[in-house]
């Protein structure tokens, strides 16, 4: 499986527009997301495959990913043929709702694999989690475990998941606290890297419901968010960025810890805050994603 660490923003882009890729991987954003599903009309699919094949070449140097076509649909073996390759990081899966679907995921991909003559299980896989079912399912499916392994993570889709629900998303958001907070906990209690949330698509031009939107995400327990518009990368790479406030207080734990811990102690205060090993642990992992950052 393709090495990756986090992705805090992965911008959409339609798999038929090639100049779109190529703005894209110039933008600040982790992960480029080509899109074979939903952007692409069905006549342009088969030349929609192509172009993006092409673009995955072109771009090796940048973090790659793939949305092909749900699995029940006519597309989705030649999708897997087009586009797995070597140079590619992962392929998002939409509309999956239960671990059989996973299992066929890398039943699929070993086939694809096999036929383009790469690596078995250097693709990775970050599955779409739209439906009601699916949240239900969201820790069996996030704890479902193939061979070779593959999962990286799962994205939240609101869209879908309020079109099956039957209500409209608000800017404030309240509907979507119970998935949100399901699918980060099965992740979590999965051993799974935490998810990556829903694009913001209810004022795309409202730039403060956006970062409020962004936080309520990261506070939940998300990692990272998918875009659909460029000018969205900034205000998600730094929200689920430390700050350098964070960075600052994460060296004074751990400093002013392992030095009470020499003496013998495991529980002190720091600035009025409590200290033990998980605020320590939490501390290490601030700085650990802001080396890889910088």
């Amino acid at each position: 499986m393709s090495e990756i660490e986090f992705i805090r923003t992965a911008l959409f882009v339609p798999g038929n527009r090639p100049d779109r890729v190529d703005k894209a991987v110039n933008t600040a954003a982790d992960a480029v997301l080509i899109d074979l599903e939903d952007a692409v009309p069905y006549k342009q699919k088969k030349q929609a495959r192509s172009l993006v094949q092409e673009k995955i070449r072109q771009h090796q140097d940048r973090q790659v990913f793939v949305r092909v076509n749900a699995l029940d649909s006519e597309f989705v073996h030649q999708d897997l043929e087009a586009v797995v390759m070597e140079s590619l990081s992962g392929i998002i899966f939409p509309k999956i709702e239960s671990p059989a679907h996973i299992r066929k995921i890398n039943r699929l991909l070993l086939i694809a694999e096999q036929y383009n003559k790469v690596p078995p299980g250097c693709i990775s896989v970050i599955p779409l989690i739209e439906t009601a079912l699916a949240v239900q399912n969201a820790f069996q499916i996030v704890a479902q475990r193939t061979d070779p392994e593959r999962l990286f993570t799962v994205a939240f889709g609101a869209a879908d998941f309020a079109l099956d629900m039957g209500f409209e998303i608000t800017v404030t958001g309240e509907e979507l606290f119970y998935p949100r907070a399901r699918i980060a906990v099965a992740c979590r209690a999965a051993g799974v890297k935490p998810p990556l949330d829903t694009p913001f698509m209810i004022d795309l031009k409202d730039r403060e419901a956006l970062e409020a939107d962004v936080k309520k995400a990261r506070q939940i327990g998300f990692q990272g968010k998918l875009c659909i518009q460029p000018n969205q990368v900034d205000v998600c790479n730094r929200i689920f960025s430390p700050t350098k406030e964070e960075i600052e207080y994460a060296r004074k734990v751990i400093q002013t810890f392992e030095q009470a811990e020499a003496g013998g102690k495991a529980a002190i205060q720091l600035d009025g805050k409590f200290i033990d090993y998980p605020v320590v642990e939490n501390s290490r992992r601030i700085l650990k994603m802001a080396a890889k950052i910088s």
